[in-house]
């Protein structure tokens, strides 16, 4: 950032000497009194310019800004789950069986008898005989006759004669035309086009390649291994002269390679093969059909029809007096005199003599040896082989795959764009503002030098 800022300052700078430079030129180097020749100038300081104007080409370097894509090299962190094998221990609860002896008791029921003695009580039932004297009410019912006045209403229908009038219309039958539309219906049968669209199958035959193969089984001799054999050989019996007797001489041991018998194994050899298959296949087409289709058409034909319709008239109205006879119902009361028996009870005491039973109950002890049989438990010890379960822990490693994470640096490349100034060479034509050509140069305000 330090670089750009300095770049734009250094070309601002050089572009504001640039158009120094254009303007003194342009000018033809009024502005500096110093570029004028002394043969030129009047006595007022005023500059005069030579008719004659000549152009030439002037070269500036001129600072332009150029876009520049740059790049570089970003570390980024990436995490990464590398997996590793770990090894855990699983405990697993097993059972064995063993047999162990437990003393069961037995329980049975013996009996044995038992005397004892009772008191059974005898109880008996007695009557004795008691007289007692009791009054009993005798009841006895009579009749007496009483005489009472009874008041009867009599009705009796009677007539009367009421006249009224009566109001009679008279009607007029008229008629009136009315009219009404009726409609008719016409059907009519037209017919539209229909385009329907059908599957239309057709099969196609068609040859693919199916890999298939057999089972073979073939014979493999394997060399059983080479194994070392120390092997001594026959000695020999040489007779030796200090004991007088023969001595057995051992042979040498040497050490053989010798081959075991080998092994025939037998094994299954899949052998591939490709077999081509002819297969149909089906595809549908479709097909754009057309057909006629009937549709009925209905509509209605309104007409208009006329009708005579009856109705009656109120003329006028005919009074009419009439006789009708009411009934009406008249009430007297006539009294009538009746006699009713009335019962009532009349209540005698009689004296009786009564003998009667009571009962009573004698009570005698009597004493009885009895015999009763009283149960008691026998315990006995039985011995019984019996089994039970002894857990026991069975442990066992168990690989499983755990992950844990790794962080690394990737780098990668970014581009990004700069901006910096560059110098280039611009050919400009200038004109020159001199009355002579051997005058024309002359120096200018900052030291350079025009022609």
């Amino acid at each position: 950032m330090k670089n750009t800022a300095a770049f734009k300052l250094l070309a601002g700078l050089l572009l504001t000497f640039a158009s120094a430079q254009v303007v003194d030129a342009g000018l033809c180097g009024v502005i500096s009194y110093r570029c004028c020749p002394e043969k030129s100038c009047v006595s007022k300081g005023d500059c005069t310019v030579a008719p004659q104007v000549s152009y030439k080409y002037v070269k500036e370097t001129v600072w332009e800004q150029q876009q520049v894509t740059c790049y570089k090299t970003v570390y980024d962190t990436v995490s990464e789950r590398v997996p590793y094998t770990c090894t855990r221990n699983v405990y697993k609860t097993r059972y064995r069986e063993e047999c162990y002896t437990i003393c069961k008791p037995v329980y049975r029921t013996c009996y044995r008898d038992v005397c004892y003695t009772v008191d059974v009580p005898s109880y008996k039932k007695c009557y004795r005989e008691v007289c007692s004297t009791i009054r009993k009410p005798v009841y006895e019912t009579c009749f007496r006759d009483v005489c009472y006045t009874v008041c009867k209403p009599v009705h009796e229908t009677c007539y009367r004669d009421v006249c009224y009038t009566v109001c009679k219309p008279v009607y007029e039958t008229c008629y009136r035309d009315i009219c009404y539309t009726t409609y008719r219906t016409e059907t009519e049968t037209c017919y539209k086009d229909v385009c329907y669209t059908v599957c239309k199958p057709i099969v196609e035959e068609k040859w693919i390649e199916e890999q298939c193969g057999s089972w073979k089984t073939t014979t493999e001799y394997i060399p059983g291994p080479v194994i070392e054999k120390c092997i001594q050989e026959s000695g020999e019996w040489a007779w030796d002269p200090e004991s007088c007797c023969c001595t057995y001489k051992p042979g040498k041991t040497r050490v053989v390679k010798e081959q075991c018998p080998g092994t025939v194994c037998c094994k299954r050899v899949w052998c591939p093969r490709t077999v081509r298959r002819k297969i149909y296949c089906t595809r549908y087409e479709q097909e754009v059909k057309h057909c006629r289709v009937p549709y009925t058409v209905s509509r209605r034909i309104p007409s208009t029809t006329v009708k005579r319709i009856p109705y009656r008239r109120l003329c006028r109205v005919e009074k009419e007096c009439k006789t009708k006879r009411i009934p009406y119902v008249t009430c007297h009361y006539a009294y009538e005199t009746k006699t009713k028996r009335v019962p009532y009870t009349v209540c005698s005491w009689k004296e009786e003599c009564v003998t009667k039973k009571i009962p009573y109950v004698t009570c005698t002890i009597k004493r009885e040896c009895r015999t009763k049989r009283v149960p008691y438990r026998v315990c006995d010890y039985e011995q019984v082989l019996c089994k039970r379960k002894i857990p026991y822990t069975v442990c066992t490693q168990k690989c499983y795959t755990a992950y844990k994470t790794i962080r690394h640096c990737c780098p990668r490349t970014v581009t990004y764009t700069k901006t910096r100034c560059v110098p280039r060479t611009v050919c400009r034509k200038v004109p020159v503002c001199c009355a002579n050509s051997n005058e024309c140069h002359h120096r200018g305000r900052k030291g350079r030098l025009w022609f």
